[in-house]
């Protein structure tokens, strides 16, 4: 079979170009796709060393690394889990809190107890609502307290942890408490740690603020509170 000498060389020119269109597209595609890649790549481990437990993190981290970690966390809220040397811990676990309640003020507020031994045992995520239920306990008694709906916290903590806000070993997402008070028909301010005016200003109109405290005067570890 005879070849033509000028066509084969088109050929192989037209080959050549498109294997280097191919090459260029590809530098192309991976300059682009590199530094976003990147980006979720640092974004994705920051959240994992937020949200991921204790045990896991020494793995990774020694000595003052580890420390500093851990700070972040209980300064920022994302350690909420009460350990059994927190005086609260020690004061309310296995009581039972069935007849308490607030009646002194403009509202009769509902309470509720993490650590009562109706449910301080029952699962939460990763944990239970006794060691890291504070969120979906806070929230059951704003939302019991302010709509028909009385929703104790094992019943709001299942409702958290299936609607991804409860944070692995660690307690709940702070988008918890604003997103949940809405999902149940509430109407949600939020309040700055500069802003101490508006959360007295909003107690004293009745309303109850749920806030997420640092290691200090309430708690040894991340809180959230009404």
């Amino acid at each position: 079979m005879a070849v033509n000498p000028a066509l084969a060389k088109a050929a192989v020119k037209v080959a050549i170009s498109v294997a280097k269109d191919e090459e260029s597209r590809n530098k192309a595609i991976s300059l682009i796709i590199a530094p976003i890649a990147g980006f979720i790549l640092l974004v994705s481990l920051i959240v994992y060393m937020v949200t991921m437990p204790f045990s896991m993190l020494e793995q990774f981290f020694f000595g003052n690394q580890f420390d500093n970690i851990k700070t972040f966390r209980v300064e920022h809220g994302y350690d909420q889990n009460l350990s059994e040397s927190d005086p609260s811990y020690a004061e309310s676990f296995g009581g039972d809190f069935t007849d308490l309640a607030y009646e002194s003020s403009s509202v009769d507020v509902v309470y509720y107890n993490q650590l009562d031994k109706r449910w301080s045992g029952k699962p939460y995520g990763t944990t239970t609502v006794g060691s890291g239920g504070c969120g979906p306990t806070s929230l059951a008694m704003v939302v019991s307290t302010f709509s028909s709906q009385k929703i104790d916290p094992p019943t709001m903590a299942s409702w958290a942890a299936r609607n991804g806000y409860q944070c692995p070993g660690s307690g709940s997402y702070h988008s918890l408490i604003p997103e949940g008070a809405r999902a149940f028909g509430l109407s949600v301010e939020g309040c700055k740690v500069n802003e101490p005016q508006k959360l007295i200003d909003a107690l004293t109109h009745g309303k109850l603020v749920i806030g997420i405290f640092g290691k200090g005067t309430f708690t040894t570890s991340g809180h959230f509170m009404v």
